[in-house]
């Protein structure tokens, strides 16, 4: 069986078990289309913790994910792959989109670049970060829009994005610089409340 066989294989595997187990199309559609909401607001809550250590893990997901979009989109120019939807029959596609190149997954650089970074930062809640990257990888599979060497390769950019950004960046004094200004002018035009007495 070649690498694109195989490909084909699991995708099956897995966009199948849609066919299967109809009842868990809603839950997978809304992983796949919605939960980019529920991270967006996860990283505004953490950014407007005004906690020093919450802004430093926020800025590195946004790094890792600026990073790993331009990784994603050279390894593109390497390989082309159009959605399973527009090259295979039968599949059971829950999300309609348009036809391009669907390698690598940008859902699943985007997941993972955010939630591999917390993770990286907040390791006692690192399960959880990881549990809902997976899941977001495995709906994209299921509603029919991705190959799982899509949403592998997108984890594996991001994961090494992550690593490096979170090595690298916390550390630099430009990064601490443009954080302290901020943060001076953000008091300057929402004072901190104090505690009362």
């Amino acid at each position: 069986m070649n690498g694109m066989e195989m490909n084909i294989h699991y995708f099956r595997m897995i966009n199948d078990l849609g066919k299967q187990y109809p009842a868990l199309n809603p839950v997978f559609f809304f992983i796949a289309e919605y939960t980019v909401y529920l991270l967006a607001l996860i990283a505004l809550l953490y950014w407007f913790t005004r906690k020093h250590e919450n802004r430093i893990m926020v800025i590195c997901a946004t790094i890792t994910f600026v990073l790993a979009e331009i990784l994603g989109k050279i390894a593109g120019t390497f390989h082309y792959n159009a959605q399973p939807f527009a090259e295979l029959a039968d599949v059971n596609q829950l999300v309609f989109k348009a036809v391009d190149n669907s390698f690598p997954s940008d859902h699943t650089i985007l997941f993972f670049s955010f939630c591999i970074s917390f993770l990286l930062f907040q390791k006692k809640k690192g399960i959880l970060w990881l549990l809902l990257a997976i899941f977001v990888g495995i709906s994209r599979i299921w509603v029919g829009v991705h190959y799982p060497a899509d949403v592998l390769v997108g984890a594996l950019i991001s994961i090494g994005s992550a690593l490096a950004v979170y090595m690298l960046v916390p550390n630099l004094r430009i990064v601490q610089v443009c954080l302290e200004l901020y943060e001076k002018a953000e008091r300057a035009v929402l004072p901190a409340k104090t505690k009362g007495y």
